[in-house]
């Protein structure tokens, strides 16, 4: 049987997430590993923070603390934020682990091994100002490609384009300023692309029509344009020192180290039950492990090039990506969300707003697939109030209150079924059908639509049949209606439980919160007999709560929205 490994961008960690990057990667992670363990799938879902290099070392110094402890200090923070939005991984790691260290060496070596890394005398970026080498990354400047005016030396964000920082027209200092400055020589070793680029081409070839346009597109981009030589290490401080002659006083690039860190953080998971779990199950000469990788656009190259580059390399049968689902951006009033500058929502303050379902519902709902997609608290508010609140929340309601106000806080008894019923069940088996190849496909802005109208066939249904009236003259009937409603309740639950799932168990707990989230196998006449005749229940608070002109006001106010 399939397995399933599941991996999403590893969030770098100074400073906490925005909600850029949850629904980037993590949250559509997320939704997939929830979706599939309600199928019964086994699933493996490894996330963690990405731990080296200059970002660490400059936010460690503007806070006064040691790298270690800082590192320690951000990494608990990202978990608590990922906690507190319900992210259901089954280990959150850190590159900075002795475990990536040990496989970081392995496939280094096993690279050196097979001639695949090259030692060179590079000219690279120092600031005299700053009395340092800078990192690509921390050098920036007018993209000679797009004119985009903050490219940063290694990747143009806003083309993709693979840069140099001496490409770079007016080139300065991310941490001064600084527009001093000098090109200085030094020795780094590389990876040799260009030596994997036609293995790398007949492999992408394989992902057209499968990838979605987006990672397979940027791939093809970098392959047409010919793959060069990568730099794999750093005159940095902060990283791994490079286990060979003559660059004991290097660190290995970020890049490189980061990706390698999905196999180290299996390894930190399989260490702590040695006896239940073994990373290589996973990792290394499977042939059952199906593995998804959930990335922003800007990270697509690595994840397609790069490490798959990397792990070929090395001659072993290691794990690579069946998929890649790529996102664009979620731009926040018209503008990019940004960590430096602190502009947008950040995930402790979304949290202290509106809770975690709020934002997860809205997020996959207006997810970035096809194009750039962009948060306004006026688009957020329509959402909530109009799905959660008028649709879902308000079909819940009157259910429960109409059932207890004419039975009693009991399931009353299913009698005969009418066309009414019939017709139901015929709408519900083709939107769960349809929802779940959505699913399957990772197309998470139609599976929601289709979702909203699963929700919609509810009131629908309650609209057409009119128990309040029936009950008058037929109760019978009447008791019908309301079982079918309340089977859709739990039916809703399941259904929703990938995106809403606390929303969901308070909807399950109606009857019994032992009742197992277990995806529609059934026709939906079975599924809708599931709650048994005579079974308990107890009204609940409103699940939703509308967000009125005057919140929406407030928040425009607070988080700086431009009208």
């Amino acid at each position: 049987m399939r397995r399933y490994l599941i991996t999403s961008a590893l969030p770098y960690v100074n400073g906490l997430p925005h909600l850029g990057h949850l629904i980037g990667c993590h949250l559509p992670a997320d939704v997939y590993a929830r979706y599939l363990r309600e199928q019964g799938k086994t699933v493996l879902f490894i996330d963690g923070t990405d731990e080296h290099g200059t970002p660490s070392e400059v936010g460690a110094a503007k806070e006064g603390m040691e790298l270690e402890p800082y590192c320690k200090k951000y990494h608990d923070l990202h978990a608590e934020m990922y906690r507190g939005f319900n992210l259901s991984f089954d280990y959150f790691g850190r590159t900075s682990s002795e475990q990536n260290k040990e496989m970081v060496y392995r496939i280094f070596k096993a690279l050196d091994q097979n001639g695949l890394i090259a030692e060179k005398t590079t000219k690279q970026v120092y600031s005299p100002d700053d009395n340092r080498f800078l990192p690509d990354s921390y050098v920036i400047g007018t993209c000679p490609f797009c004119g985009y005016e903050r490219a940063k030396g290694d990747q143009c964000e806003n083309c993709t384009k693979v840069l140099d920082p001496v490409d770079l027209i007016h080139p300065r200092s991310v941490l001064s300023g600084s527009d001093r400055i000098e090109i200085r020589e030094t020795k780094h070793l590389f990876l040799q692309l260009p030596k994997l680029e036609k293995d790398l081409e007949k492999w992408i070839e394989t992902k057209k029509g499968i990838w979605p346009d987006i990672a397979y597109s940027i791939a093809k981009k970098w392959l047409k344009e010919g793959l060069k030589e990568r730099g794999i290490t750093r005159d940095l401080k902060w990283g791994f020192p490079v286990p060979k002659e003559g660059f004991e006083n290097k660190v290995f690039y970020v890049w490189f180290d980061a990706p390698i860190g999905y196999i180290g953080i299996t390894k930190q998971w399989s260490d702590e039950k040695p006896d239940e779990r073994n990373w290589e199950d996973w990792w290394l000469n499977t042939d059952d492990v199906y593995h998804t990788e959930f990335m922003g656009k800007d990270n697509i190259p690595y994840h397609t090039i790069s490490f798959p580059a990397t792990l070929r390399g090395t001659g072993e049968k290691w794990t690579e990506v069946s998929f890649l689902k790529g996102m664009n951006y979620l731009n926040f009033a018209g503008g990019k969300f940004s960590k430096s500058a602190h502009r947008g929502i950040f995930l402790d303050d979304a949290l202290k707003e509106f809770p975690a379902d709020y934002w997860r519902y809205w997020l996959m709902a207006n997810a970035p697939e096809s194009d750039d997609s962009n948060f306004s608290f006026d688009q957020f508010a329509a959402t909530i109030n109009k799905d959660l609140n008028d649709v879902l929340g308000n079909f819940v309601n009157r259910v429960l209150k109409m059932t207890v106000n004419n039975f009693g806080s009991v399931v009353p008894n299913k009698g005969e079924v009418t066309d009414e019923e019939r017709n139901l069940y015929l709408q519900m088996d083709s939107l769960i059908k349809s929802y779940a190849e959505y699913m399957d496909r990772l197309e998470f802005r139609k599976a929601l639509s289709v979702l909203r109208e699963i929700w919609t066939s509810g009131n629908n249904y309650i609209a057409k049949t009119e128990p309040w009236k029936v009950v008058k003259v037929n109760k019978e009937y009447a008791g019908t209606i309301l079982n079918t409603a309340l089977n859709l309740i739990r039916l809703y639950a399941v259904l929703s439980a990938p995106i809403m799932p606390e929303t969901a168990q308070k909807m399950l707990s109606l009857f019994d919160a032992s009742l197992p989230m277990l995806w529609p196998t059934q026709k939906a006449q079975s599924e809708l007999s599931t709650i048994q005749e005579g079974t308990t229940f107890h009204l609940i608070d409103p699940l939703f709560q509308k967000i009125m002109p005057d919140r929406i006001t407030e928040l425009k106010i607070r988080y700086k929205e431009e009208s």
